[in-house]
């Protein structure tokens, strides 16, 4: 007799469903659109550019949904971030010629201060909605933007170019098509970095959610609802109880998007890892696990499944994934001296043009300047790298490696890393007042307080990811310390660490805007440097000051990233690729 050996069903080993989490899920969901559709009504009022609020009222019962309407800039900006990453940073690591010009002007757009994007777009987005708050209310969202996409960039351009060459020959040998290999092989490839980094540059919106919703350029202070022009408004009155009320509740924010959004989602990517082996623990959520007992996303993809294989013949017409083998030497050295051309051309224009308007204006002897300035910002910088590597790096790697401590510690590290420390500003601001100390140097700390979280985060990304059966083979030969070190853990992280010291380095200097002048009541602190030379040309409308300080920081970050950050890029890429 013969017997045939059976198997389960795909879905005998999925999670019993109950109707309890279908409950919940469901009841989760309706309050979330309706609290959605409430708050984004609220934000089409009239709006009169003349008589404009330049404060929010500081009654703490307005609280909730101030926090209500910060939050959802908040995730209204992570969704552009999103999008941004996933077109820009793939078209950057797929088309060589784009590639010349995509990542040095990412670097330049890292840059860019935050006030220097509102400096121009203000004006734009209110002309765009006129008589509506629609239009401040896309400026911030717009400022939020750009404090959180280029850190995310960054990452999942790296995840594509150090892909396992094993993945581009299967797309090939499968024929998927470009739309099919994005969303089949890119994003599942690049998730974990992508999430990561993404919770890293949601922490970076909340640094700048002062700047963004109580607004002050081109002599107009503007203030949107919302905690951050709250916080600023109490500081202005120099009243430190309700900015502690404030951060009560920015904390009790922090902890709940962490347990909500960022927790079930780091445990869901964990999905992607690519390795031999099971992590001995992987990383658990109790949201996700309510989700994955309950019907409705179950129905959800009965409903949803049948329309992929549509979508992928409509997509179909992009082409397929795949590249010529040989290309004509010819053909290709002419693409790219015609490319070449035509981005010089208009590199030369806009300088010239640049020239003319700064000769006209300032002077070229406010150039030299904002160098000098620049000089003492960069000093700032280069400190807070070197004590932000000697002491997150370690930490990053115990947590990163340690799944135990990393359910207990991440949580934790989120809210340090997600909290605006330039709410405690204000804090600090008062014991530099009472004891006299210069700005000069405390500044450094608060630029750290805002830029340190960047190589935290991408280590313990990194040291996640590293492949379990690598770590298991590393236990097995007992290598000493000092080689499980250098021939592990570093070359591991490497690629990550570069990420993350690439993003704190540019989130330091935007960071120095708000960290070189700092206000406390009517006293305010400001450090000699380039952050506090575009603070003030901003707040007076000095258009030719912009124009200067945003290009000579722009200079400094995009000199130092082809000298010294881009040549670990390449290393990176070329000998610790995982």
């Amino acid at each position: 007799m013969t017997l045939l050996r059976s198997y389960p069903a795909g879905t005998a080993l999925d999670r019993p469903r109950n109707r309890f989490a279908d409950v919940v899920v469901f009841v989760g969901a309706a309050v979330l659109i309706w609290l959605v559709v409430r708050v984004s009504a609220s934000a089409n009022v009239p709006f009169d550019q003349a008589a404009a609020p330049a404060t929010v009222s500081t009654d703490p019962g307005q609280l909730p949904y101030y926090a209500a309407r910060s939050l959802l800039r908040m995730f209204a900006a992570l969704g552009l971030s999103i999008l941004f990453t996933f077109v820009y940073a793939t078209a950057a690591a797929r088309l060589r010629r784009a590639r010349t010009v995509l990542l040095p002007l990412l670097d330049i757009l890292q840059s860019v201060p935050i006030l220097g994007f509102l400096s121009i777009t203000v004006a734009g987005f209110i002309a765009l909605f006129p008589g509506s708050e629609l239009g401040l209310e896309s400026a911030a969202i717009f400022a939020i933007f750009t404090s959180q996409a280029w850190n995310m960039a960054f990452a999942f351009y790296h995840s594509l170019a150090a892909q396992p060459r094993e993945l581009d020959e299967a797309a090939r040998n499968l024929r998927l098509s470009r739309w099919q290999r994005f969303w089949r092989v890119d994003v599942p490839s690049g998730m974990i970095p992508l999430v990561w980094n993404g919770m890293m540059s949601f922490g970076g919106g909340w640094f700048f959610l002062v700047a963004s919703e109580a607004i002050s350029v081109n002599n107009h202070e503007y203030a949107l609802p919302g905690i951050g022009s709250y916080v600023a408004t109490a500081t202005g009155d120099g009243d430190l109880s309700k900015v502690f009320i404030a951060i009560g509740v920015m904390i009790v924010m922090v902890v709940g998007v962490n347990f909500l959004f960022w927790r079930p989602l780091t445990a869901w990517a964990e999905r992607f890892r690519v390795e031999d082996t099971g992590a001995a623990e992987a990383p658990r959520s109790v949201v996700l696990n309510l989700l994955r007992r309950s019907h409705i996303p179950l129905l959800l993809g009965r409903v949803l499944g049948p329309l992929v294989a549509p979508l992928d013949r409509l997509m179909s017409v992009f082409g397929l994934a795949e590249y010529p083998l040989h290309a004509s030497p010819v053909r290709r050295r002419a693409g790219d001296l015609v490319f070449a051309v035509v981005v010089g051309a208009a590199v030369a224009y806009g300088g010239y043009r640049v020239v003319g308007y700064i000769e006209s204006t300032a002077g070229f002897g406010e150039v030299g300047h904002a160098f000098g300035l620049g000089f003492l910002t960069l000093l700032r910088v280069v400190v807070l790298l070197v004590f932000a590597t000697v002491i997150w790096v370690p930490i990053g790697v115990w947590i990163g490696l340690n799944p135990r401590v990393s359910r207990l510690a991440q949580p934790v590290v989120q809210v340090l890393a997600s909290f605006p420390a330039n709410f405690l500003f204000p804090f600090i601001t008062a014991v530099l007042v009472w004891s006299g100390a210069s700005l000069n140097w405390a500044g450094t700390i608060l630029m750290a307080l805002g830029a340190q979280w960047y190589i935290l985060f991408n280590v313990i990304a990194g040291a996640s990811a590293v492949p379990t059966d690598l770590r298991e083979a590393a236990a097995n030969l007992q290598l000493p310390r000092k080689l499980w070190w250098r021939r592990l853990i570093l070359p591991a992280i490497f690629p990550s660490y570069v990420t993350g010291g690439i993003t704190a380095a540019g989130g330091a200097w935007n960071a120095s805007i708000v960290s070189e002048v700092v206000d406390y009541g009517s006293t305010t602190l400001v450090a000699a440097g380039l952050g506090s030379y575009i603070h003030e040309a901003t707040k007076v409308g000095d258009a030719p000051r912009i124009l200067i300080g945003v290009l000579v920081m722009s200079i400094y970050v995009v000199g130092i990233n082809r000298l010294f950050w881009r040549r670990l890029y390449a290393l990176a890429e070329r000998r610790y690729s995982l």
